[in-house]
């Protein structure tokens, strides 16, 4: 810790750091998936065709939208969501299907200071418990990190959001606190939970995510033999 002429504590200095860009509408490819900007004409039928596949509406209970009534709807809500933001939204695309399967975005892009966020998950039985939604995450995560070089990359859940929580943990990301009555989301009270993951932590978690997704760490069906969080506590030690 740093101590200042008033002999104060201090934090760390930044060393040569500058503003960086802001998020774009890039394509993001991997193996098993492709992030694609969002396109609503593009993706909104095969997108709601996906969430309908859901045996009932849970989905949608921590998110600021949805059920949907039909496919304007579904249109309008993500239309209206996007409107006067610098959120870049992105549909999941399966490589083998060419099919979108979800999305996620990019939130409060704060490029002075290199910070984004990680939001509107939202995964549809397609993609749910899958090598793609892992390598999804892991996609956006490099982007911002490898390509905007950004300091700090956040994730934030409400209290009761338990599956949230888990993926937030089991991805990397480090649980920081609560801040109490952040926003009133359908009418009720928003708590929430934030997380992060730091550069300085990146490289860690980067290394994780490329060894649980290397081909040798799946069985012939397809189940995992380690953990992501486990690889990723092996190079910690």
């Amino acid at each position: 810790m740093a101590i200042n002429a008033f002999n104060q504590e201090i934090d760390e200095e930044v060393p040569n750091w500058t503003p960086r860009a802001l998020p774009e509408r890039v394509t993001l490819i991997g193996k098993s998936c492709i992030l694609e900007p969002l396109d609503l004409e593009k993706h909104s039928e095969d997108l709601l065709d996906a969430f309908n596949l859901m045996e009932d509406d849970r989905t949608w209970t921590y998110q600021p939208f949805g059920p949907f009534t039909d496919l304007q709807d579904y249109k309008n809500a993500w239309s209206t969501l996007q409107e006067g933001t610098q959120d870049i939204h992105f549909a999941i695309i399966d490589i083998k299907t060419k099919k979108p399967v979800g999305q996620l975005a990019i939130k409060h892009p704060d490029h002075i200071n290199g910070i984004a966020e990680a939001g509107y998950v939202t995964f549809s039985p397609l993609l749910q418990r899958t090598k793609m939604s892992t390598e999804a995450h892991y996609l956006l995560a490099c982007y911002v990190f490898d390509t905007l070089k950004y300091r700090r990359y956040q994730w934030q859940c409400f209290v009761h959001n338990t599956p949230s929580r888990i993926a937030a943990e089991r991805l990397g990301f480090q649980f920081e606190g609560t801040l109490r009555q952040t926003a009133v989301i359908k009418g009720r009270n928003k708590s929430a939970h934030w997380f992060s993951i730091l550069d300085s932590e990146w490289d860690i978690c980067r290394e994780a995510f490329e060894k649980w997704l290397d081909d040798s760490n799946f069985d012939e069906d397809g189940k995992q033999k380690l953990r992501l969080q486990d690889i990723r506590k092996s190079l910690l030690v």
